[in-house]
C-alpha cells in the first residue's frame, strides 16, 4: 500500500486486502510490528500512521467522500479512526491478502491488546476483535494524559 496515495472507494480510505489495527500507543504498535516481523511478515507489508498522520488523512478525505460512502461502514470507520487518533492512538495497516494472513494479524494485535482491528475485503469489512464488555470497538479509547 502506498501511504502517499492510500486506496479509496467513493472517496474514502478503503485498503482492500489489508487489516487496519489501532493501538493506544506507538509502543504497542511497535510491539505488534516486532511480533509480525518475527513471524515472517515483511516490513514492506506494514504501513504505519501516527495520530497526526491519520487525522490528516481523514481530514483530507471527509470533504471528498461520495454519497455512496455513507451507505457502507467505511465512512463511520474513518470518523472513528480520527477520534482515536485525536486521543493519541497509532495505526498499523498490514497487507493480509487471504484469510490465514488476516487471522495471523488478528492474533498478533489481540495479543498486544489493540483497541480495534478491521480487515478490509472487497465487499465486506470485518471487525477482528471482540468488543470489550460494556464498550464498542468503534468507541474512541479514553483520553490519556500526555
Amino acid at each position: 500500500m502506498d501511504k502517499a496515495e492510500p486506496p479509496e472507494t467513493f472517496g474514502v480510505f478503503k485498503p482492500v486486502d489489508h487489516t487496519v489495527a489501532v493501538f493506544r500507543s506507538a509502543a504497542e504498535r511497535e510491539a505488534a510490528e516486532a511480533i509480525m516481523l518475527s513471524q515472517g511478515v515483511e516490513s514492506a507489508a506494514m504501513v504505519r500512521y501516527t495520530p497526526s498522520e491519520m487525522m490528516a488523512l481523514v481530514d483530507r478525505e471527509l470533504p471528498n467522500a461520495g454519497m455512496l460512502a455513507s451507505f457502507g461502514y467505511e465512512l463511520d470507520l474513518i470518523k472513528t479512526y480520527r477520534a482515536q487518533a485525536q486521543d493519541g492512538c497509532s495505526f498499523l495497516v498490514v497487507h493480509a491478502p487471504d484469510p490465514d494472513a488476516a487471522r495471523q494479524v488478528a492474533d498478533v494485535v489481540r495479543s498486544v491488546q489493540a483497541v480495534a482491528a478491521q480487515h478490509y475485503g472487497t465487499f465486506m469489512i470485518e471487525d477482528l476483535l471482540a468488543p470489550t464488555p460494556g464498550a464498542s470497538t468503534t468507541d474512541a479509547p479514553p483520553r490519556r494524559d500526555r
